[in-house]
């Protein structure tokens, strides 16, 4: 991908309930971001519920003097289906959540993973594969430029 910015600082937050499968998103996006001489923040958090609060944050710290200022943000996690009807309502309000900050004007790519079982979140991990990381992060980046098209009054 070739950007007409400067190249990007992004937060990668992460759910690593799955820890394996966490690690390999997170190394497809790192390699994408350094791809395009880009830096990043990793935060940490327990799973995909907690991603969109992590976001919501971070893009309010930067409205503060000591804050980090981000240009995009990359949610990237796994949530597999279990016996209950949790898996639908963390897929269902961390996808929400995360829409309405994207709505109210955050570039984020969103990387979290709903499947059925880990064989089919590891062939959308896998850097060799599919590596949903690294879509997240073109995502990211390609809304992270409409954004700077719209504001500078370019279409």
């Amino acid at each position: 991908m070739t950007l007409s910015f400067d190249p990007p600082h992004l937060l990668i937050v992460v759910g690593d309930y799955y820890a394996h499968i966490a690690e390999e998103l997170v190394a497809g996006a790192t390699e994408s971001i350094k791809a395009v001489n880009g830096t990043y923040d990793l935060i940490k958090v327990p799973g995909a519920f907690e991603i969109p609060a992590v976001i919501a944050h971070a893009d309010r710290a930067t409205h503060r003097p000591a804050g980090r200022h981000y240009d995009g943000y990359v949610a990237l996690g796994c949530v597999i289906r279990g016996e209950t009807s949790h898996y639908d309502y963390v897929c269902g309000e961390s996808a929400r959540a995360l829409m309405e900050l994207s709505v109210e004007g955050l570039p984020i790519g969103y990387g979290i993973l709903t499947v059925e079982n880990e064989a089919q979140a590891l062939v959308r991990a896998k850097r060799d594969q599919k590596n949903k990381g690294k879509d997240a992060v073109v995502a990211c980046l390609t809304m992270l430029s409409v954004k700077r098209r719209l504001n500078m009054g370019g279409v």
